[in-house]
This record gives C-alpha cells, sequence and structure tokens, in this order.
C-alpha cells in the first residue's frame, strides 16, 4: 500500500481514484464494509482505491481535551488499512489551519484536485469540513460539478443484537466497562494497544510472578482496571500467552495515581526491558481486587494464570 503525505497537488499517476475519507479510526468492520466497496468499485473501472484519513483526532485541534481516546496510533492504522488490500492511504495532516477548511475547499483540494476522484463512497452519516458542514448531500452537489459520484453505505449494524450500528465509539464503551469481547467482535481482532517495557518496582518479581510494564502512551484506549487473559507480541514477531493486569495495585498502594498495564508472560524469562511491546486483549477474567496478604494473592495469581491459559487457547484463531 502506498501512503501518500503530499497533497498540495495531483498525486502521481494516470489513473482516477475511488475514495473514502474518515478518521478511520481502529479499521473495524464497518469500515472494512466501506473499503470492501471501494476496491470492488475501483477494480471495475481501474481506477485506484484510496482511503483519505488525518494524521491526529480532528477534535484535538477543534476542541482539545474533548478528543476521545485512540483505538489505534497513526502507525497501527496503516498497517491495518494496508491490511485490507487498498491501493493508497492518504494522509492529511489535521492542524489549526486544516480545522478552518470548509468542506467545499477540502473537496477541491484533496478529492478533486489531489486525487482525481472518480467516486466518493462514505458512511451514510458522513460529515468533514469546518464545523461539519460537509455532508454526503454537498458531495454529490459537488461531484456534479467535478465529475465524481458520491455513494453512500449505510452502516454495519452489530451482530449481538445491539440496536446500534458498530462504530468506534460502541467499541470505546465496550472497553471501558472491560467488554473486550464485544470490542473484538466489532473490531474483528483482538484490541491491541502498544507502548514500551518500563521498570518498575519489581514488586512481581520478588513474589515469583514477574511482569511486564507496558507504558501506554497518553490518549490511547486501553481496557477498563481488571485482570485480563491476553497475548504479548515481541518487537521479532513471537507471541506468548500473559495474563494482564491493569489497574493500581490495591493490595500494595492505597492512592495510587494511575493505572498500570503488567503483563506476566507465561512460560516466559527473557530480560524484555525498553522493548516495544503490544498486548492483544483476548477475554476479562476479573476486577481488580485488594487481598488480605501476600499468601491470598498469590493464590489467586495462580488461578489467573491457568485461566489465562485456557482463555488464549479457547479463543485464539476465532476473529
Amino acid at each position: 500500500m502506498d501512503v501518500i503525505r503530499d497533497l498540495s497537488g495531483p498525486v502521481p499517476g494516470s489513473a482516477r481514484s475511488v475514495l473514502t475519507v474518515g478518521m478511520y479510526d481502529g479499521v473495524h468492520l464497518g469500515h472494512r464494509t466501506v473499503i470492501a466497496q471501494v476496491r470492488e468499485r475501483a477494480a471495475a473501472s481501474g481506477a485506484r482505491s484510496v482511503v483519505v484519513t488525518f494524521d491526529r483526532h480532528p477534535m484535538s485541534i477543534v476542541r482539545p481535551g474533548s478528543e476521545p481516546r485512540l483505538l489505534t496510533n497513526l502507525d497501527q492504522r496503516l498497517e491495518l488499512l494496508g491490511s485490507t488490500g487498498v491501493d493508497a492511504t492518504a494522509v492529511v495532516s489535521f492542524d489549526d489551519a486544516q480545522s478552518h477548511e470548509t468542506a467545499p475547499a477540502f473537496v477541491e483540494r484533496v478529492i478533486v484536485g489531489a486525487l482525481r476522484a472518480e467516486a466518493v463512497i462514505v458512511g451514510s452519516d458522513f460529515h468533514f469540513g469546518h464545523m461539519r458542514q460537509g455532508n454526503v448531500t454537498l458531495l454529490r452537489e459537488m461531484g456534479d460539478r467535478h465529475g465524481f459520484t458520491t455513494e453512500p453505505v449505510r452502516l454495519v449494524p452489530r451482530a449481538d443484537g445491539v440496536d446500534e450500528p458498530v462504530s468506534s465509539t460502541a467499541i470505546r464503551r465496550a472497553l471501558a466497562g472491560g467488554e473486550v469481547d464485544t470490542a473484538n467482535r466489532m473490531l474483528g481482532r483482538p484490541h491491541e494497544v502498544r507502548g514500551t517495557v518500563i521498570d518498575g518496582d519489581k514488586r512481581g518479581r520478588t513474589i515469583g510472578f514477574p511482569t511486564a510494564n507496558v507504558a501506554v502512551p497518553e490518549g490511547m484506549c486501553i481496557p477498563a482496571d481488571g485482570v485480563y487473559a491476553a497475548v504479548y507480541r515481541r518487537p521479532d514477531g513471537t507471541e506468548h500467552p500473559c495474563a494482564v493486569n491493569i489497574g493500581r495495585r490495591p493490595t500494595f498502594y492505597n492512592d495510587a495515581q494511575h493505572s498500570l498495564i503488567e503483563a506476566h508472560l507465561l512460560d516466559f524469562a527473557a530480560d524484555i526491558y525498553g522493548e516495544a511491546a503490544a498486548v492483544q486483549f483476548l477475554a476479562f477474567l476479573r476486577s481488580e481486587k485488594r487481598f488480605a496478604g501476600l499468601d491470598e494473592l498469590k493464590a489467586q495469581l495462580v488461578l489467573d494464570i491457568e485461566h489465562a491459559r485456557n482463555a488464549v487457547l479457547a479463543r485464539r484463531g476465532r476473529l
């Protein structure tokens, strides 16, 4: 997949584009349905299939502090978009100037001028441009003038009977409740967070249960506090089942300022401090709790590890 970052003029290449526009955070099943239609339409006419996305969430510029926590960082998003088979992703740098660009100006600059669209395929509720004034109606009006069609796509309903479409918002809500099974069904894969293994207080090592403390960048969406079955992926691609505790460790601390992600890798004993880590959450095991003492805690950790091992074996490969 080509990554296009310069949209100041026509993108090199003779083919016109069939494209879609959006944040595409998470690249969930709803997103993939739209992208599949983009690819199908492009293949039928010999056009280039393109996803137009943004390097950061627009709300981080428009109303700082109100932006949602991200399901994927930009690198993850590009990897996932590449896995869809789309020909190219155009990354729009969203800054203060971009936040004031009107919807018609965005169409003329990006959709028409840079990407030479012959068709634009978006969700039926799509809005864009300054003050979100652009929509499907505007796209159709401008398409009539500039020679592209606009094809709205109905939102994909959730498969679990809940009366709402698959969306990044619904996935974030599920993760906030620790419902990783629900989130994973909408994503079509396990939710993954990435970070760096940092030094901790090494308390787990002293009680026989060493953990990798994974520091995740601020603003990323992590599941609710609790214990989870997960898979830890190292930079070389090797994967290890793990039991992950997210929380403030109430057995040891009364007033921890923030939650930590601590992954105990099963049957593993290498030094991984400083390495990049990816943790895929497969199942919620239990809520975090305060234990009366170390013996009670250690007995529970033995159970957590057994339950995590069984859950990983049961769930891996399902999604």
